[in-house]
């Protein structure tokens, strides 16, 4: 599924149009970017738990050419699947 095809499923199961889904859709992940970029945790019972968690720089080999290169430190996004999501897949 994409974010168009999220956003009709959306309005499907409200009584918002297409467009407004959409716009819906496009704000919640803007709400949760902005919150992962102030390093804060977004917690959505029942679902899961978005966090940031940091990298630190390693060395690793180029596959091409087995040249070492350096991989600099960086956040990286996880996701915590939670216990109702966890159970409703399985």
């Amino acid at each position: 599924m994409n974010k168009k095809e999220l956003a009709a499923a959306v309005a499907g199961k409200t009584d918002m149009t297409n467009a407004a889904a959409a716009d819906a859709v496009e704000a919640v992940f803007d709400v949760i970017t902005e919150s992962l970029k102030k390093k804060d945790d977004v917690k959505l019972l029942g679902f899961g738990t978005f966090t940031v968690t940091r990298r630190a720089a390693s060395e690793g080999r180029n596959p091409q050419t087995g040249e070492k290169i350096k991989i600099k430190a960086s956040n990286q996004a996880k996701f915590k699947v939670g216990k109702g999501l966890k159970e409703a897949i399985n």
